[in-house]
């Protein structure tokens, strides 16, 4: 269950990278979650289209996208502690800062992969809500594919510090892949430990990019 709903999750996001490529330029509003995950769905696209030679060329570039286009904008070290959940008072410094560069890199290649399997989805946002004061928020999307139901997820984002946002959460069809990911890694570090965990991440990580995954 959890591999589909994940699946259907990172295509939807792909399919917001299809929205308003035209907006490349646009410079990103951190203030608003709401306008923050549409601006980044633009710009990232954009360079996706603009680099399109270069992903014929090498299609590992995608990662070199997602890296610099979208990953600004995920607080993947809080999401990573997230991950980790009971197992991270357990850890070194040493070990939390390689985990979550290790995650971190494994995100990287996950949505890269993805992009091979965008197609036509179409977008629709939900009505943006008041987050004056809120630590918090959900930024409500449908995602609409011809003959499959809609896919409804929701986008977590929380206020930094410094008052920016950044997303961290993808909840699609009422299940979180955080928390679905956190019961496979920390069921993995119960089992093998943490350094095992690192160099499973990393060596996914590193496959390259198969262009020919969605025909297979």
């Amino acid at each position: 269950m959890f591999k589909g709903l994940y699946r259907q999750a990172v295509l939807a996001m792909i399919a917001l990278l299809s929205i308003g490529a035209q907006a490349a330029e646009v410079e990103i509003d951190q203030s608003n979650p709401y306008t923050l995950v549409e601006q980044v769905a633009n710009k990232t696209f954009a360079r996706f289209e603009q680099d399109k030679q270069l992903i014929a060329d090498n299609p590992d570039h995608l990662k070199v996208i997602v890296a610099e286009e979208l990953m600004p904008y995920i607080d993947y070290k809080y999401a990573s502690y997230k991950v980790l959940g009971q197992y991270l008072r357990d850890t070194s410094k040493d070990q939390r800062n390689r985990f979550v560069e290790a995650f971190k890199g494994y995100l990287i290649s996950t949505y890269a992969q993805a992009f091979t399997e965008y197609t036509d989805q179409k977008v629709e946002y939900g009505k943006a809500q008041d987050f004056s004061g809120e630590k918090f928020t959900n930024v409500y999307v449908q995602v609409v594919e011809q003959g499959r139901p809609p896919i409804k997820l929701q986008f977590k984002a929380r206020r930094l510090k410094d008052g920016s946002w950044k997303a961290f959460d993808l909840v699609a069809e009422g299940v979180s892949l955080l928390s679905s990911k956190q019961s496979e890694i920390t069921n993995l570090v119960r089992q093998q430990g943490i350094e095992s965990v690192i160099e499973m991440l990393n060596e996914r990580t590193e496959k390259h990019i198969d262009v020919q995954a969605i025909k297979k």
